[in-house]
C-alpha cells in the first residue's frame, strides 16, 4: 500500500509507476483505491464510474479499468455535499457532516465487494493499494475506510511517501509515524522521498538521519520530474504554471468552480504548438486563438458565475468576432439557448421558483436535467470538422435537443453520426462554435488535429500534419519514463517480500 504524509504527496504517481514496474517483471498487478474523492472520472466497459487516476493505474498494470478498482468514489458538488458512487453506480448524495454516520458501513461493504470481484475476474499476482490523504488524521481514524483499516485487513506491506517540495519533510515523516499505533507502524516497510530538486546526493545526511530516527529504510528519492502527468484533482492544475516556448496558438480554458473531467484537456496540453491558459470567472478572456468550456459537476451554478462575472459576454463577443469556441459536456450545455431544471437537481426550487436558465445562446439547443444519468462508452463517426473515427464516453445528467429554427442557417448541425451527442453551429455570425457530450474527444489524434487546424486557419497559420495515433500513446510514453525513474532511484525489494 502506498500511503502519503499528506494529500498531494505523489501517491497516485508512485502507485502508477509500481504497477508498470511489476507489469514489466511479468506480474499481473491490480491497482486498488478503496475510496477516492475526485470529479475527474472514467467510465469503464460496464458503464460504471471510477476515478480517472485508477484507470491510468490499470493501464500501467496492463489491465482493463473496472470500477471495482475504485469501489467508493465521492464527487464533490458544492455546499459541502458529494455524490456517492459505489461500485460504479450512483447511490445517493451525502453531506460532509453526516457522511461517515450514513455511509461508513455500506462503503466498507462496497470495498470488500470490490476486492472479491477483482479476485474473481482477474488472475492478479499482487494488489497495489493506494491510500487517501494522510493515514493519521486523528479525528477521522476511527472512520477510516481506505488507509490503515484496509492495510490491516489485507496485511499489506506499506510505504510512506513524503513530498519534499512542500517543505518540512522531516516533520512530515516523524509526525506521521509517531501518530501510528505500534501494530500500524509495523506495516510501514520503508519511506520514499518525492519531488527532490537538484543533486540527490545532497540528501545523504538527511536520509541517514531519517533512518536512524525512524528505524525505517529510505527506499529512495524520486527526483523532480518536468512532466505533465494526468491530474487527479483540479488543484493539480494550479501547479501547471509553466509557459512553453515557441507555441503558436493560445487556448483559453475556463476553470469552472465545479470543474470536472479536466483530464479531457491533457491531449491539448501535450501538443507542442499549444499553450493552455486556465482562467476563472472574473478574469479577462484576453485575445486567445480559441476558447474551451470544459465539464462541470454543477452546470447551472457555474453558468451563473460566468454570467455574473461578465465572462459570458466576453465569450459571446469572441464568438461573434469569428473566434472558435468549443464546449465539453456541461460546457456544451452552457453554449445552448436554455437550460431547464424542473426537478431542482442543480438548484433549489424553494429559493428559485423559475427553473429555466439562459445559456450563452451560441448553439440553438435546449437542455433539460433529469434524474437519470447517462453513462456510456461510444465509438462513433465525427462529421465535424471533417469525417473521422472517434471514441470516448458520456457521463452527464440532462438531455439536449435542437431548437429548430425557421431559418435553416440557425439550426445546428449534428457533430456525429449518433444523434444528440454534439452539434456545430450553422449560424453565419459564428460558424466556429461547437460542443460535444463526448469526454475524451481530444484523445483522438486525428480529430484533435482536424480541430486544431480549424483554429490555426482562423489565425492564418499553416495546418499541422494529421496523425493516426491517439493520446493513449503519449500517456504510455509518460508512464514508461516515470517507471524508468522509479527503477533507477527506488529499491522496492522490502515492499515485494511476502
Amino acid at each position: 500500500m502506498i500511503l502519503g504524509t499528506c494529500s498531494g504527496a505523489g501517491k497516485s504517481l508512485i502507485t502508477t509507476a509500481i504497477c508498470r514496474y511489476l507489469y514489466r517483471k511479468g506480474e499481473n498487478p491490480i491497482p486498488f483505491k478503496g475510496q477516492n474523492m475526485s470529479n475527474n472520472a472514467w467510465v469503464d466497459k460496464n458503464n460504471g464510474e471510477m476515478a480517472y487516476s485508477q484507470a491510468v493505474q490499470a493501464w500501467a498494470a496492463g489491465a482493463e479499468p473496472i470500477s471495482a478498482m475504485n469501489p467508493v468514489l465521492l464527487k464533490p458538488q458544492g455546499d459541502c455535499t458529494s455524490e456517492v458512487i459505489h461500485l460504479g453506480k450512483s447511490v445517493g448524495i451525502s453531506k460532509a457532516a453526516t457522511y461517515y454516520e450514513e455511509w461508513f458501513v455500506s462503503g466498507w461493504n462496497a470495498i470488500k465487494h470490490g476486492l472479491t470481484e477483482l479476485n474473481s475476474v482477474n488472475n492478479f499476482t499482487r494488489l497495489v493499494l493506494e491510500g487517501a490523504g494522510s493515514p493519521v488524521e486523528v479525528n477521522l481514524q476511527h472512520r477510516d475506510l481506505t488507509n490503515l483499516r484496509l492495510a490491516n485487513h489485507l496485511k499489506a506491506n506499506c510505504v510512506l511517501v513524503a513530498d519534499i517540495e512542500r517543505g518540512g519533510v522531516f516533520a512530515q515523516i516523524i509526525g506521521t509515524l509517531a501518530l501510528l499505533k505500534p501494530n500500524e507502524r509495523d506495516l510501514i516497510k520503508g519511506i520514499i522521498i518525492n519531488r527532490f530538486r537538484g543533486d540527490i546526493a545532497l540528501f545523504d545526511e538527511g536520509r541517514k538521519w531519517i533512518e536512524s530516527e525512524t528505524k525505517k529504510p529510505v527506499l529512495g528519492i524520486m527526483p523532480w520530474l518536468n512532466e505533465i502527468f494526468p491530474p487527479e484533482d483540479s488543484l493539480d492544475l494550479l501547479e501547471r504554471k509553466g509557459i512553453k516556448s515557441n507555441t503558436e496558438i493560445k487556448i483559453v480554458v475556463i476553470r469552472l468552480p465545479s470543474l470536472s473531467n479536466f483530464s479531457d484537456l491533457d491531449p491539448l496540453e501535450a501538443e507542442p504548438s499549444v499553450q493552455l491558459i486556465w482562467i476563472s470567472p472574473g478574469e479577462q478572456l484576453g485575445n486567445p486563438n480559441a476558447v474551451i468550456i470544459p465539464g462541470s459537476k454543477q452546470t447551472l451554478k457555474d453558468l451563473e458565475k460566468i454570467h455574473a462575472s461578465g465572462l459570458g459576454k466576453q465569450i459571446k463577443a469572441f464568438a461573434a468576432s469569428g473566434g472558435i469556441v468549443f464546449g465539453i459536456c456541461g460546457g456544451l450545455q452552457m453554449l445552448g439557448n436554455e437550460l431547464e431544471d424542473p426537478l431542482g437537481l442543480e438548484h433549489s426550487l424553494k429559493e428559485k421558483l423559475n427553473y429555466k436558465f439562459s445559456g450563452l445562446k451560441l448553439l440553438s439547443i435546449k437542455t433539460i436535467f433529469e434524474h437519470k444519468k447517462t453513462l456510456a462508452r461510444r465509438n462513433v463517426i465525427a462529421l465535424w470538422p471533417k469525417k473521422s473515427k472517434v471514441s470516448g464516453f458520456e457521463l452527464h445528467h440532462g438531455k439536449s435537443l435542437v431548437n429548430k429554427s425557421l431559418e435553416n442557417d440557425l439550426t445546428p448541425l449534428p457533430m456525429f453520426n449518433t444523434p444528440n451527442l454534439g452539434w456545430s453551429s450553422a449560424k453565419k455570425s459564428h460558424l466556429n462554435v461547437a460542443g460535444s457530450y463526448l469526454h475524451g474527444i481530444f484523445e483522438n489524434g486525428e480529430w484533435r488535429r482536424l480541430w486544431l487546424n480549424e483554429v490555426r486557419r482562423s489565425s492564418k497559420l499553416k495546418d499541422l500534419p494529421i496523425i493516426n495515433y491517439n493520446h493513449s500513446d503519449k500517456r504510455e510514453e509518460i508512464i514508461e519514463r516515470l517507471t524508468d525513474v522509479l527503477e533507477e532511484n527506488i529499491n522496492l525489494t522490502p515492499l515485494l517480500s511476502k
